[in-house]
């Protein structure tokens, strides 16, 4: 079978790298949108979200970057979290973009999930909780990350390390220890120690894709990735959860990728598609999600409900 990215290029050419509006009558008006996100609220908080018979543990990865990678982990999780589960969240990209979306940014030389990785500090002396939401924490990332790539190399069991640490966490007397339903690994958008380490960890995989050309050829990238960690580390991991970030459904190219992705991986593909939304995009600078800084939002309506079709496949 060719690559998606192949695939994609022979059918729909040089014409589709361009945006190709619809009609604007075909457009959705601001009352519709508002309408539309008033009701998936409704829906979604008409009932507590379900929780899973275990912990779900999810590498959110793309080795391409500018995908909407971080923006994903933190808001899906602070969705599940709104929705009444416990959900942690390990920053494992050395920017920390997480941990700063999540309110939680300590200096360097704080306790972070540096020293979980390379020092065996335990997991739950690291945690944080998001000042927000009171059933969400984060294992933060601080600059100290940046060395661990290298500090890994000559570590034992070096692509087990936060393996190990999830399995001592959850392996504590319940007592002893926060109960999560859902744990996200927030990744680099590249191939190295940390992001092996959350592919080993996990034992699922949330990929973020833009609905653009060459996110494709990542999707491609990816699953070479993701082939060889089962093979070699971890024959449980899976891709379980495919959505797609920053779309524009007045585009030809962006509804011409939406159908490529959904002919591979109609199991994977949420059909919720996450919109381009500056409110998304303003978050961050407050410290919080979209699903704290702006309830109301189209960008918190998607992700409110990206969630709850994650939580009812559990």
């Amino acid at each position: 079978m060719s690559s998606l990215s192949d695939r994609f290029n022979a059918e729909f050419g040089a014409a589709h790298k361009q945006y190709v509006p619809l009609p604007e009558n075909e457009a959705e008006s601001t009352f519709d949108q508002l309408m539309h996100s008033h009701a998936v609220r409704s829906e979604f908080f008409s009932e507590p979200l379900p929780h899973p018979a275990h912990p779900r543990i999810f590498a959110v990865s793309n080795q391409k970057g500018g995908v909407g990678k971080t923006t994903t982990a933190v808001n899906i999780a602070a969705a599940l979290a709104k929705g009444g589960l416990s959900v942690l969240v390990i920053d494992c990209d050395p920017q920390g973009n997480a941990s700063t979306a999540l309110g939680v940014k300590p200096p360097a030389g704080d306790p972070s999930v540096y020293h979980t990785l390379t020092q065996d500090l335990p997991l739950r002396e690291v945690m944080y909780q998001c000042p927000d939401i009171e059933t969400l924490f984060v294992v933060p990332a601080t600059i100290d990350l940046s060395m661990a790539e290298v500090e890994l190399v000559m570590s034992d069991r070096r692509e087990y390390r936060l393996r190990d640490s999830l399995s001592a966490f959850f392996g504590l007397p319940e007592a002893d220890r926060i109960h999560f339903d859902y744990v996200f690994i927030d990744s680099p958008p590249s191939l190295g120690m940390l992001t092996l380490n959350a592919l080993v960890a996990a034992r699922e995989v949330l990929i973020p894709i833009q609905a653009e050309y060459y996110a494709l050829e990542g999707l491609t990238q990816l699953m070479a990735t993701i082939h060889k960690v089962r093979e070699s580390f971890n024959p449980e991991l899976r891709i379980s959860t495919i959505v797609l970030t920053m779309f524009d459904k007045r585009t030809n190219l962006a509804n011409d990728v939406a159908a490529d992705v959904a002919q591979y991986f109609s199991d994977e593909l949420l059909a919720t598609r996450i919109p381009r939304n500056v409110r998304i995009s303003e978050a961050p600078s407050f410290g919080q999600t979209i699903i704290s800084y702006d309830l109301r939002s189209a960008g918190a309506a998607a992700y409110l409900a990206a969630a709850k079709e994650i939580a009812l496949r559990s």
